[in-house]
């Protein structure tokens, strides 16, 4: 009776063994299940919210009054903020300004404009003083040069999903091929980037350099487009980095970020740079807009 009565105990156990376990594993693939979704849904919305600024100021050293110069009809400023308007992932584009001709200007074509001080030292310190001054929250700020009035929305669009796609970036950027005549310019910013996609330096100089001292026609050199996005909580320390050595030796601000140890994710896209850096450049800019039948 006693080994019965044991064997019908011990074969209560085992049961009841079964069932915690099973109870366990089910419990744990619901958890499983959640958390993926939870996970999905935060991988979905990651860096969701853009914000396109247009950074903009009047006493230009090279080119006094630069955003306001007329290209065929329009001041460029208005010709970047209507390109930048086509780009997809952008919710929003203001003009960030220290300068109330600029504002009174980007006003009658309908943009929204941010005041920032003359202090901002750059064009991406004036973004992280406009965006501090939006009432909405983003997670992404794409830093728009008003000098490229022909940018592609499509590049806008790029360097935003490569700043989504990438959590260990803080900031991104875009890169085409460098042509030769301009391997010497200094306004022609050069890039190298790594197996990864992630930018290793930015130089006016030809880079890299070879021991012939001159630039060979077979390697593809980069060219920086200028256009670049940042993580907005990156943005709102940015200006309290200090000045870097190769940054104040060069003039750019993006080694700031590389020499403070930030990565950068650099895309490369199939793009005809064509900035104002000087007073010769808009008639450059104005053939080749009536080349293309752009008004």
């Amino acid at each position: 009776m006693s080994t019965c009565s044991s064997s019908s105990s011990s074969g209560s156990w085992n049961s009841t063994k079964a069932w915690i376990v099973h109870g366990i594993v089910a419990g744990v693939a619901v958890a499983v299940a959640i958390g993926a979704r939870v996970y999905l849904g935060q991988t979905k919305k990651f860096r969701s919210r853009v914000v396109g600024i247009i950074p903009a100021r009047f006493a230009s050293s090279r080119f006094q009054g630069k955003p306001l110069v007329q290209i065929l009809g329009k001041p460029m400023i208005q010709r970047t903020w209507e390109r930048a308007k086509l780009a997809s992932t952008l919710d929003r584009v203001v003009v960030a300004t220290d300068d109330e001709r600029i504002r009174e200007c980007c006003h009658s074509f309908g943009a929204d404009v941010v005041m920032t001080s003359e202090s901002c030292r750059n064009g991406t310190e004036r973004c992280s003083e406009a965006i501090e001054k939006l009432e909405k929250k983003y997670d992404i700020v794409v830093n728009i040069q008003g000098d490229e009035p022909l940018i592609e929305p499509e590049i806008i669009d790029g360097i935003v999903k490569a700043l989504q796609e990438a959590p260990d970036a803080v900031f991104s950027t875009a890169v085409t091929s460098l042509q030769l005549e301009d391997a010497w310019d200094p306004n022609r910013v050069k890039c190298v980037v790594d197996n990864s996609g992630y930018a290793i330096y930015f130089s006016r100089g030809l880079i890299p350099f070879n021991k012939s001292g001159k630039a060979n026609p077979q390697f593809p050199y980069l060219l920086h487009l200028g256009i670049q996005s940042y993580d907005t909580k990156f943005l709102k320390i940015y200006p309290e980095l200090q000045p870097t050595p190769l940054q104040l030796e060069e003039d750019l601000e993006q080694l700031k970020v590389l020499e403070n140890g930030y990565k950068m994710k650099v895309i490369k896209v199939d793009h005809e740079a064509h900035g104002v850096d000087a007073p010769e450049d808009v008639e450059k800019i104005e053939s080749l807009m009536r080349e293309r039948n752009l008004s």
